[in-house]
């Protein structure tokens, strides 16, 4: 709805923070190779058939959907793109308005934007697993407290116990995918990462600027893996990021919040660049790590996240927090 004049009041919607980390799409010959040749516009979707809404955000203006393509489980995510202030002058003079409500000074219309500038950004998870299907759904979450050893007895053999691919990782690595969004490339074995856009970001506006840097390495899962002699590499990651965040989007270092998750979304360390002031998925204390203090945090104790206790959400249907249940740790 756009509203002529200032509106009154604005109510606040639902202050629920969903996890959006959806899986990029596998490589094949028409995504993502260095000499591939996508198609402008397809539609994926003209067989999906929905199941269920697994969850929305009035606030986020998003919603996770699932259903079938073909005989294949999938999770699609659709969410509105932000307006944009450079399509401002198009989208004032090429709109139509009806209107709904006019009272004094106040009027409220019903726009209906060119369909260029009306996008809704689409992500889909084809094929999802069941894994895939409770993570988008809604439901209550609890803070879990982790200790070192509980990381060893119970977590890590949960960790080591899934089967969630990591081939979409190694083909970014390996510019089998998605090598034309590549912002940094770093080739060393040891400190080297590759910075893309995350599928979050639908890279049309800096305001909610999502970054992520995938690290060379494949031995380091997560925090609880690093110690002092990955800090060659965390430096590198935070300074390079830095300096190709700033020489592409022309965003200064005091303006991005760099960060990782514990527990990550996936087990192959990433680093999250995220513009400061964005409300990011998981950008909250209980999730988010600074990437600064990570790197004074391993300088002062080699080993402090060996031992450390870190807490974190799980939701109730996660099969780790039914381990800690178990443990009688919760």
């Amino acid at each position: 709805m756009a509203t002529v004049a200032a509106k009154r009041e604005i109510s606040s919607a639902e202050n629920d923070e969903l996890s959006r980390e959806a899986k990029r799409p596998k490589a094949d010959d028409k995504n993502g190779g260095e000499g591939g040749n996508e198609s402008e516009w397809e539609n994926v979707l003209s067989t999906f058939t929905t199941c269920s809404v697994l969850s929305d955000s009035a606030r986020e203006k998003i919603m996770f959907v699932h259903g079938k393509i073909a005989d294949h489980d999938a999770v699609v995510v659709l969410e509105k793109t932000p307006i944009r202030e450079d399509s401002l002058a198009e989208l004032f003079r090429g709109s139509k308005l009806r209107l709904e409500l006019r009272n004094d000074i106040y009027s409220s219309y019903r726009l209906q934007a060119p369909p260029h500038l009306n996008e809704i950004k689409t992500t889909v998870v084809c094929p999802a697993t069941e894994k895939h299907v409770k993570k988008y759904k809604r439901q209550e979450s609890f803070l879990v407290e982790e200790t070192g050893e509980d990381y060893r007895s119970i977590t890590l053999p949960y960790i080591q116990e899934q089967s969630l691919s990591l081939q979409w990782v190694y083909n970014i690595l390996e510019k089998k995918a998605e090598a034309d969004k590549i912002v940094h490339d770093d080739a060393d074995p040891e400190v080297g990462f590759v910075l893309l856009p995350d599928l979050k970001w639908d890279q049309k506006q800096v305001d909610d600027l999502y970054l992520i840097a995938i690290v060379r390495q494949k031995d380091i899962k997560s925090l609880r893996d690093l110690s002092s002699e990955h800090l060659p590499l965390l430096q590198n990651v935070f300074q390079r990021g830095k300096e190709a965040i700033l020489q592409r989007y022309n965003l200064p270092a005091s303006k991005l919040r760099v960060y990782l998750h514990y527990q990550p979304s996936y087990y192959h360390l990433h680093v999250h660049f995220t513009k400061l002031g964005y409300d990011a998925p998981g950008c909250g204390v209980e999730r988010a790590h600074l990437l600064s203090d990570v790197i004074q945090n391993l300088q002062t104790d080699p080993q402090f996240y060996k031992s450390r206790t870190l807490h974190f959400p799980l939701r109730a249907d996660d099969g780790l927090l039914r381990r800690f249940k178990d443990a009688g740790r919760l």
